[in-house]
């Protein structure tokens, strides 16, 4: 499958830095454990004067558009689902960020929400049964939530849910998302919390994207496991040509 090579124009245009150091700090801090003053000082020690709201604004606009830009690669799942809700903290108060992911670790879907309850488990089930009507699981696995259960038998009246799709209630078999909730709940902890919705939104969302791509969860010729080749593929994807990186031993035999 070949990258789109559609650049929007507007993404770049008129901002005071190179693409290279704008996708460089904005996949730097969705992938590690970095703040905004620490991306400030590594750009500090390469001359580069940015200040950590610069950064900031960065990682708000370009998490949404590498999402819309990733999900047309992103490898159809399989047919067991686990579905949890991690506490995410917004100024003092405590949100919940509904996640859907694959038996073998691949990440489906995600979505914030004030609450725990009916409503936000219903429109949850509908933005994923929706975008996933061609390869529907067989089986969603949840915890003893009931606001679940309420919400399936919502969509069976609306006769939206698919009729060969089960769900099922066991806690136990849901270690394989409560292991993948670690890489977005360690950059909260690291944050020490969010400030706004927007904020809590923005952030979450690259850094689910970023760990897709660790993760191997989309469809290219290249593997994106490898940390060079994400860079790449982040950059093809936004229609920029990759930067071009010299080896440390081709280096040494240029010298």
């Amino acid at each position: 499958m070949k990258l789109r090579q559609k650049l929007n124009t507007n993404l770049i245009k008129w901002r005071h830095f190179s693409p290279d150091i704008i996708l460089l700090c904005v996949r730097w801090y969705l992938s590690y454990r970095l703040s905004y003053r620490d991306l400030v000082d590594m750009m500090d020690e390469r001359a580069l004067k940015i200040a950590h709201t610069i950064i900031l604004r960065w990682v708000f606009k370009f998490s949404f558009e590498l999402q819309s830009r990733v999900k047309p690669y992103l490898n159809n799942p399989n047919k067991s689902w686990r579905l949890d809700e991690p506490y995410i903290k917004v100024n003092g108060d405590w949100k919940y960020l509904f996640r859907a992911v694959a038996k073998t670790g691949n990440t489906i879907d995600f979505y914030l929400s004030h609450k725990r309850d009916y409503k936000a488990a219903l429109r949850f089930f509908r933005k994923i049964i929706h975008r996933y009507s061609q390869h529907c699981p067989n089986v969603i696995n949840v915890d003893k939530n009931g606001a679940y259960t309420m919400a399936k038998r919502q969509l069976e009246k609306e006769k939206k849910w698919p009729p060969h799709l089960m769900l099922r209630q066991n806690k136990y078999l849901n270690n394989i998302i409560k292991q993948d909730h670690r890489r977005v709940k360690w950059k909260m902890n690291h944050a020490m919390g969010y400030h706004t919705m927007q904020h809590a939104w923005s952030t979450p969302t690259g850094v689910e994207v970023m760990h897709m791509l660790k993760k191997g969860h989309v469809s290219w010729s290249s593997s994106t496991k490898n940390a060079q080749s994400r860079g790449h593929f982040v950059h093809k994807l936004l229609g920029l040509t990759p930067p071009i990186f010299t080896s440390y031993s081709n280096r040494k035999q240029a010298c």
